[in-house]
């Protein structure tokens, strides 16, 4: 039995960073690259840069896409617990990044969207959930049960809501009552918005904590906020260079999680610090990780 486990998709990321300016019915030029990604996948890597042992859960097709990713897990560290789904693609996401590192995603979520609830072996210590687990019918039993599994055994749980899209159809109180284990909340300011009805990110944050013992909500270029009781922390971005955002929430979810996991009682600030740490390395260039 593993001491933490992510559960989430796993993906190849096709990051296209865009030049010049947009031209719509013609070209325009273009850097390519593929790397290894998906949310849950990239919080599990991240944290086992870091050095905390973990156990990823997912899906892959039974092509070479993801018999690579796989490989890729193992090789960065992770202990893969992904499984084979026959006749399906593996998921691919593309994502456009526009100058100044602001991107979209296109997502093809396959083989992901199979996760079933005997995927996820049971965390002894932490689980840490990827939000997009529950926006679809079929992982979303997964992940339900991964939550309940945790709730039973005792362990902390982690989630982030990941991404306002998805998250408004899926419906925000059907989402809070889904969640309602979770001990650590770890959203954006638009997802704390919207999760909440305020507009402020702190007064967001501190709704939060009314259903959850910790809600952290990162703030972009203005750093992030840790609401806990009557607590509230902030610390400021770390300078960065922005080339590409994608993934930076994965990354500083998971160098919170390092330090969280090490000190659940200790300083706020130094979780926040290292999430806002690993972020800054993962803007300054393409890629999830």
């Amino acid at each position: 039995m593993p001491d933490v486990v992510v559960v989430g998709d796993l993906a190849t990321d096709v990051v296209v960073l865009l030049h010049g300016d947009p031209a719509p019915g013609s070209d325009r030029p273009a850097s390519i690259r593929s790397h290894g990604g998906g949310a849950g996948a990239n919080v599990a890597v991240h944290l086992a840069r870091l050095g905390t042992p973990v156990t990823f859960a997912g899906c892959v097709g039974d092509d070479g896409a993801g018999t690579g990713l796989v490989a890729e897990l193992a090789a960065a560290g992770v202990a893969p617990a992904v499984r084979v789904v026959p006749g399906t693609a593996t998921g691919t996401i593309v994502s456009l990044v526009e100058p100044g590192g602001q991107r979209s995603m296109l997502a093809d979520r396959a083989a992901n969207l199979a996760l079933a609830p005997d995927d996820v072996p049971p965390p002894r210590r932490h689980l840490h959930l990827s939000g997009y687990t529950l926006f679809a019918p079929g992982p979303r039993a997964a992940g339900l049960a991964a939550l309940a599994a945790a709730r039973a055994a005792g362990c902390t749980v982690s989630i982030d809501p990941a991404s306002t899209g998805p998250l408004a159809a899926y419906g925000v109180e059907r989402w809070l009552a889904d969640t309602a284990a979770a001990t650590l909340v770890l959203p954006n300011a638009d997802e704390a918005r919207l999760l909440t009805g305020c507009a402020d990110p702190a007064a967001a944050a501190r709704a939060l904590t009314t259903r959850h013992p910790v809600a952290v909500v990162t703030l972009g270029a203005e750093g992030a906020l840790w609401a806990a009781g009557n607590r509230l922390v902030h610390r400021p971005a770390h300078p960065a260079t922005v080339v590409d955002t994608t993934g930076a929430g994965d990354a500083f979810t998971a160098g919170l999680l390092s330090v969280w996991l090490a000190a659940p009682d200790g300083d706020p600030a130094a979780a926040l610090e290292a999430g806002l740490a690993r972020a800054a390395v993962v803007v300054a260039r393409p890629g999830a990780r």
